[in-house]
């Protein structure tokens, strides 16, 4: 929850600006996925020994907009498969001539593997955004004091964040806490120590265990109450901003509630963007089938044919049915569930993940796309 203007401070209602603001673009047109979704990889940076950079520009110099945190959903093929995956951006507005994304690679995934092995200079690819409810702007500290946690490549939306701060030398107190499994697994580790020799920077590595040829000497084990009131006694006056694996995630929740941490000040990036959903994920309550129509909904490349009560989206119905079907955010913002409408009708409200050619072109967002009639998707 972002406070209201009347409590903002002008050091934070100028701080919104700076970040939000196109003066940063020194007058190039802005890349604009719904007129040019082609990016170039300009650059490939590794970062540990399973973790890549990669950057990105438009095809012609064009100024990149978004808040620190947002994300792009790229439009990939993969083995003839078209296959959505979201990233945040780990790239700042502060330099808006080129975005990135940092990736781990997993070896038992399909799109990590991928842009590891085949994402090179000079390759294209397909984008949408830069969209997202996560990010520094419309959560700005009210005070300036911010604590920014994360764990392994969910580092990136946070340090998206931390350059910008860094860049305007605004007057914040940052305190990032990143755990990794050792410190040769530590993103962005060379950088996040020149940062921290700026006034109101610090940055606090945890790691679990030494790496092969270093022996690890600061905070030690996973983040918990304690080692937090040690490094942050003032925590439950700052703007908290978390991402990292689920139980990462579920772990900094429960710690800060029960410190008596005030929740409306937390902030989670909540997709998981190197696996499916759960699957469990957007699951709905059944709905009452005697107050409203039921239609039959057919996947063609499953064969599936599941019932769908109309006031209950298809994605939903589907998981409850137990199908394990592509998605990320269950919100109709990242585009990762697109399908394309064989035959049929829906009501989609969508948040932006989806463009206006698409839909035209038959495309719907199964996360929040209600039934009108029997339904056959290619999926």
């Amino acid at each position: 929850m972002s406070a209201s203007p009347a409590a903002e401070t002008p050091r934070v209602l100028s701080a919104r600006r700076l970040l939000a603001g196109p003066e940063l673009g020194d007058g190039l047109p802005e890349w604009n996925a719904e007129e040019d979704d082609v990016l170039v990889c300009r650059a490939v940076r590794q970062e540990t020994h399973d973790v890549r950079t990669f950057v990105f520009s438009g095809r012609s110099p064009r100024r990149h907009s978004y808040k620190p945190g947002q994300f792009i959903t790229l439009d990939l093929t993969i083995n003839g498969q078209a296959i959505n995956r979201c990233y945040t951006l780990s790239s700042t507005p502060t330099r808006p001539h080129l975005i990135s994304i940092t990736t781990k690679r997993f070896a038992s995934g399909i799109v990590s593997p991928w842009l590891h092995d085949t994402l090179k200079p000079g390759v294209e690819v397909r984008a949408m955004g830069p969209m997202g409810e996560f990010n520094c702007v419309d959560h700005a500290s009210p005070n300036g004091k911010y604590l920014l946690l994360s764990a392994g490549s969910g580092i990136t939306p946070l340090m998206s964040m931390a350059r910008s701060f860094h860049d305007l030398a605004l007057e914040t107190d940052v305190l990032f806490l990143h755990s990794a499994r050792s410190p040769a697994d530590i993103i962005f580790r060379d950088e996040l120590a020149i940062m921290a020799r700026s006034p109101g920077f610090r940055a606090v590595p945890i790691c679990e265990q030494d790496s092969p040829f270093e022996s690890w000497t600061g905070l030690r084990g996973r983040i918990n109450q304690p080692m937090l009131e040690a490094v942050a006694p003032d925590f439950l006056e700052r703007e908290v901003f978390a991402c990292g694996p689920a139980p990462y995630m579920a772990g900094v929740r429960a710690m800060l509630r029960q410190a008596g941490f005030d929740m409306a000040r937390y902030h989670e990036e909540s997709f998981n963007f190197d696996d499916l959903a759960p699957a469990d994920a957007g699951v709905a309550p059944p709905a009452n089938t005697d107050a409203v129509p039921v239609y039959k909904v057919e996947f063609t490349k499953s064969r599936r044919v599941i019932e769908v009560p109309a006031d209950t989206h298809v994605l939903a119905a589907a998981r409850a049915a137990g199908m394990r079907l592509p998605s990320s955010c269950t919100r109709g913002l990242c585009g990762t569930c697109k399908s394309k409408l064989v035959s049929g009708e829906v009501s989609m409200q969508h948040q932006g993940g989806i463009r206006q050619r698409e839909i035209d072109q038959g495309m719907v967002l199964i996360c929040c796309s209600k039934p009108l009639s029997d339904l056959v998707i290619d999926r």
